[in-house]
């Protein structure tokens, strides 16, 4: 399908809303190439490498071998022994995320990130400024090489799910768009599980059901749908319909950050080696938290137990706390972190650990009262916490750590949502 044929006819005055989703390829095996290019044309997989690290990102030549994000690295060892592993850079990822971003909003206001290296932009109604939809995106793409070196992958489309799959298949360095009178013809043989919401088990309920191509699921019944898979039926026969009225939503307090680490052994819930990386996840995540101006209110552990189900599959168990005051400092989150472990409730050994921290305000948000200052403890943690950041910012994150901060990550896992 070339891009001409997919858009129509390329202007936008026919479109109801023209989203593009812009995903950055293979982002950080990317990073790491531009910064090294030795490693061009060579199969790199970033992640951890211990018997239990996770790829985080595989060039386009280890996918080759059937190298995926989120797969054990043995198991990529396996399929491509010659590949080149890397343990990955956070901050530089942030680094040039933060350039991306910027591009991505001199196109549009309206940005909503979903990751460092992926976003959807509105463009409805800058036709007059950036062109037609498909003019628009190459030149998206074309800003975004000059700024960072790196290549996008973008897709066009009236919806934010069509966009999504869009910039998918057009991958790598492609650019994909579908006009609003295509949306049917371009969905219709799609295979169901491109549909937002079609997880492994509805998957397979579909297919009991004869379901196989977004196609056939629309032209079941709603009603039938719903006694099939509840609520979620009609939802999805909407978007097989092509019918996707979410807005593209430039909010902060949409984001959530977080970090997480799988263990090279199993370890026992209150050993020192679990709040070793809790202390560690506390200061990565306030790092960012204070770069972006943000505090966060509510923070999250989560523990995978080394329980299998099968499958791949290991029991998940999360514990929650609002604090009274949001906060952007390590310490304070690693502490509340820790404090849920003994809210786990399970004898289990545990295979990962992770922190996340939501309910996001404005760190310049919260106004003293008029005869009120901030306490001196407070403004000499504010000075130290700027202080490490010169430091991890100049030399990176390792270079300055708590006592007990140090621990091996099985791949560099900091989500911002």
């Amino acid at each position: 399908m070339s891009i001409e044929e997919a858009a129509g006819a390329g202007s936008a005055a026919h479109w109801p809303r023209v989203i593009a989703h812009a995903d950055m390829d293979a982002f950080y095996a990317s990073v790491e190439v531009l910064d090294n290019p030795a490693l061009r044309g060579l199969p790199v997989i970033v992640g951890g490498r211990s018997a239990r690290g996770v790829v985080t990102s595989a060039s386009y030549e280890a996918r080759k071998f059937g190298v995926r994000s989120a797969m054990p690295t043995g198991q990529a060892r396996k399929l491509c022994p010659q590949a080149i592993f890397v343990p990955g850079r956070m901050e530089r990822y942030v680094e040039i995320s933060r350039v991306v971003r910027r591009v991505f909003e001199s196109f549009s206001p309206i940005v909503e990130p979903l990751s460092l290296d992926e976003a959807f932009i509105d463009l409805t109604g800058t036709e007059r400024l950036l062109g037609p939809p498909l003019d628009a995106a190459r030149n998206l793409k074309r800003r975004v090489l000059e700024e960072t070196g790196l290549v996008a992958s973008v897709g066009v489309a009236p919806t934010k799910m069509a966009a999504k799959i869009l910039s998918d298949m057009s991958k790598p360095d492609g650019l994909l768009a579908v006009a609003p009178e295509k949306m049917r013809e371009f969905l219709t043989p799609l295979p169901v599980e491109r549909l937002w919401g079609v997880g492994r088990v509805t998957l397979a309920r579909m297919h009991e059901c004869g379901i196989k191509t977004v196609g056939e699921l629309a032209r079941r019944d709603p009603a039938e749908l719903k006694i099939l898979f509840g609520a979620m039926g009609p939802h999805l026969h909407e978007l097989a319909s092509g019918n996707d009225t979410r807005p593209v939503i430039a909010d902060w307090q949409r984001k959530s950050y977080g970090e997480e680490n799988t263990f090279a052994q199993d370890v026992a819930l209150d050993s020192d080696e679990i709040r070793r990386v809790l202390i560690a996840h506390g200061d990565a995540l306030a790092r960012p938290l204070r770069a972006d101006r943000v505090c966060a209110r509510t923070i999250t552990l989560k523990l995978k137990l080394a329980r299998p189900l099968g499958g791949g599959r290991y029991p998940l168990i999360t514990r929650s706390f609002s604090l009274d005051a949001a906060t952007n400092d390590g310490p304070e989150i690693s502490r509340v972190a820790t404090g849920l472990l003994s809210k786990a409730g399970t004898r289990d050994k545990i295979r990962l650990a992770g922190v996340q921290v939501h309910q996001l305000e404005r760190a310049d948000g919260a106004q003293l009262g008029l005869f009120e200052s901030a306490p001196a403890e407070d403004r000499k943690r504010d000075r130290l916490n700027l202080a490490l950041d010169a430091v991890a910012k100049k030399f990176g994150d390792e270079a300055v750590t708590r006592g007990l901060a140090r621990a091996e990550r099985a791949a560099p896992t900091r989500r911002i949502k």
